[in-house]
């Protein structure tokens, strides 16, 4: 039984690049791959993907003024079942994790060989994500640091008092370490708790961990 092939589009402000990067799809793998449509424009790539149907799209993320990853989300919002493969000509890792946050299923570095591009779009059309694995190490990495806006509400008092409390120190141990009265650390807790938005120690305790706070060998004893 013959499938049909998969509908395409590129999104690209290099038009030579994008218009090299269809002929290639579609004299390489035309079975698998029918090339919709191209656009140079991020406000253009949700509506092409929508009017064609989209089955994939390949999107560069150094697009200005509005960046490829504004274009991803628009793509996610306005049809969610079309896959879509991030390029960068840059290395900048932060730009991949942005488009991977915004919906990207897979992201690769434009220096790749064309030709190399074929298996990853497959894979990307068979629901799986394409990385290449120094991302995937720094995707594992970040997750596992608080976020900018959590770190933002404490200060290092609030950073030591919330590793005492993860190494499961009571009251009077922490009043001891933070050298002030019992009453003055259950206020210190109770004021922690609340910027961490916890109910108690123990889901502290378990933030820190999930953070790897323990982990940090500058992290007070």
């Amino acid at each position: 039984m013959n499938v049909a092939p998969l509908v395409v589009v590129i999104v690209d402000d290099h038009e030579l690049f994008a218009q090299g990067l269809a002929l290639l799809l579609e004299s390489k793998a035309g079975d698998r791959f029918t090339v919709g449509g191209l656009t140079t424009r991020v406000e253009e790539a949700a509506g092409l993907v929508e009017s064609c149907a989209a089955d994939l799209a390949i999107v560069d993320l150094a697009m200005p003024p509005l960046g490829g990853a504004v274009a991803i989300r628009q793509i996610k919002q306005r049809r969610p079942s079309t896959r879509v493969l991030a390029l960068s000509g840059s290395d900048d890792l932060a730009l991949a994790e942005r488009a991977l946050r915004a919906g990207a299923d897979g992201f690769l570095p434009k220096s790749a060989d064309p030709d190399v591009l074929l298996s990853p779009l497959l894979t990307v059309a068979a629901g799986l994500r394409v990385m290449p694995p120094a991302l995937l190490e720094s995707l594992l990495a970040s997750a596992r640091k608080p976020p900018d806006e959590l770190l933002e509400r404490l200060d290092s008092q609030d950073r030591t008092l919330w590793v005492l409390i993860a190494r499961g120190l009571e009251t009077a141990d922490i009043a001891t370490r933070m050298f002030v009265s019992e009453r003055t650390a259950k206020r210190m807790v109770a004021a922690l708790l609340h910027k961490l938005d916890v109910p108690n120690r123990t889901e502290a305790a378990g933030l820190a961990g999930h953070y790897g706070l323990l982990d940090e060998s500058d992290m007070p004893l």
